[in-house]
């Protein structure tokens, strides 16, 4: 290997969004992550929703069914013309 072009790889916290926490080593001194062996449903047998960038809200508010269930934002006004 040549000498000084290697990144310095040394011990490393990461840091799970539920409070777990393990070292490992890395080239950066801390990791956050959000979800980790600990609290992932897989490992855990535990059903849970990981919600990524709101999505399970966006389909919630877009397949809403019952009174009062507003139209999406981005949908065209019923009747109107389509471009």
């Amino acid at each position: 290997m040549k000498a000084k072009i290697h990144p310095e790889y040394v011990d490393c916290k990461v840091s799970c969004g539920c409070g777990s926490t393990f070292m490992t080593r890395s080239t950066r001194k801390e990791i956050h992550i959000e979800i980790c062996s600990a609290c992932h449903p897989f490992y855990t047998g535990k059903q849970k929703f990981v919600d990524t960038a709101g999505r399970i809200e966006k389909f919630n508010r877009k397949y809403r069914k019952g009174e009062g269930a507003a139209a999406p934002a981005d949908a065209p006004a019923a009747g109107a013309p389509k471009a």
